[in-house]
């Protein structure tokens, strides 16, 4: 997975995730992304994270971490 600027990148990510509520679960995110208009590469990389429940965004960035 490509972890340059843009794309899918962690800050691009973030950034598709504007409005979460935390804590959130995987489909709260899923749901932000796509109110928030994300790309179809950045819904791939969240629908990838780990099922969770997230505390914050740093949650989120370990969860990000942990894809292959």
């Amino acid at each position: 997975m490509t972890r340059g600027l843009g794309g899918n990148s962690p800050a691009n990510v973030q950034k598709y995730l504007s409005g979460v509520g935390y804590p959130a679960d995987k489909q709260d995110l899923i749901e932000a992304a796509r109110r928030n208009d994300a790309p179809d590469e950045v819904m791939q990389t969240i629908r990838k994270l780990p099922e969770d429940h997230y505390g914050g965004p740093q949650d989120v960035m370990k969860g990000y971490g942990e894809i292959e």
